[in-house]
C-alpha cells in the first residue's frame, strides 16, 4: 500500500529541510555580533537592576503615605544620547490635574539635558519641562543614572527617588 503525501505538506517539509541546510553556511558567514550580545546582557542586567530600584521606590513611597509613578533610567557614556527606562505605577498613573508619568519623564528629561536634579534651578525650565524637583541623577560605573517620582511634595519625590537611585547605583 502506497502512503499519500499531500503537496502542502510536501512544501511544508521541503522549506523546514531548506532553512536548516541554510542556518550553517548563515551562521558562518555571519557570526553573531558580539557588541550584540554584550547589548542583550546589559539590557538583561538593567531589567533586574531596575525591578529592584522600582520595588525601593515603591517601599519608600509607602513609607511615606505617597501614590504616583516612579521612573528609573540608566544611559551608557558621559552625555546622554539613548538611554534605557523602566516606570511603574505606586498607585496613581494621573490625577484630575495631571499625568503623572508624563511629569516623571519631563523631570527625567531635564536631568539628562542638565546632568543635575530635576528642579535645580541652573536654567530656566524650556518648553516640555516644569523645573519640578523630585529626580536624582549621579554618574553610575558605566553612564549615568536618572530616577524620578511624581506626585507627592517635592521634599517626600526626592527622597523616593534617592532610594530607587541607592538601588540602581550598587550595580549600574
Amino acid at each position: 500500500m502506497m502512503h499519500k503525501t499531500s503537496s502542502l505538506a510536501k512544501v511544508r517539509s521541503f522549506t523546514l529541510l531548506a532553512c536548516f541546510i541554510s542556518i550553517a553556511p548563515l551562521y558562518a558567514q555571519n557570526p553573531p555580533d558580539v557588541s550584540l550580545i554584550a547589548t542583550i546582557k546589559a539590557h538583561q542586567t538593567f531589567e533586574t537592576v531596575a525591578n529592584r530600584a522600582l520595588a525601593a521606590m515603591q517601599k519608600r513611597a509607602a513609607e511615606l503615605n505617597v501614590k504616583g509613578v516612579a521612573v528609573v533610567s540608566c544611559s551608557e557614556g558621559d552625555t546622554v544620547t539613548a538611554w534605557s527606562s523602566k516606570m511603574f505605577v505606586v498607585g496613581n498613573l494621573k490625577t484630575s490635574g495631571g499625568n503623572l508619568l508624563a511629569i516623571a519623564y519631563s523631570k527625567a528629561s531635564e536631568m539628562a539635558d542638565t546632568l543635575k536634579a530635576s528642579g535645580s534651578g541652573i536654567r530656566p525650565p524650556i518648553k516640555g519641562e516644569y523645573g519640578y524637583q523630585g529626580g536624582v541623577i549621579a554618574k553610575g560605573k558605566t553612564g549615568w543614572l536618572i530616577v524620578a517620582f511624581s506626585r507627592g511634595k517635592s521634599a517626600d519625590d526626592v527622597k523616593i527617588s534617592q532610594a530607587g537611585l541607592d538601588e540602581l547605583a550598587q550595580t549600574l
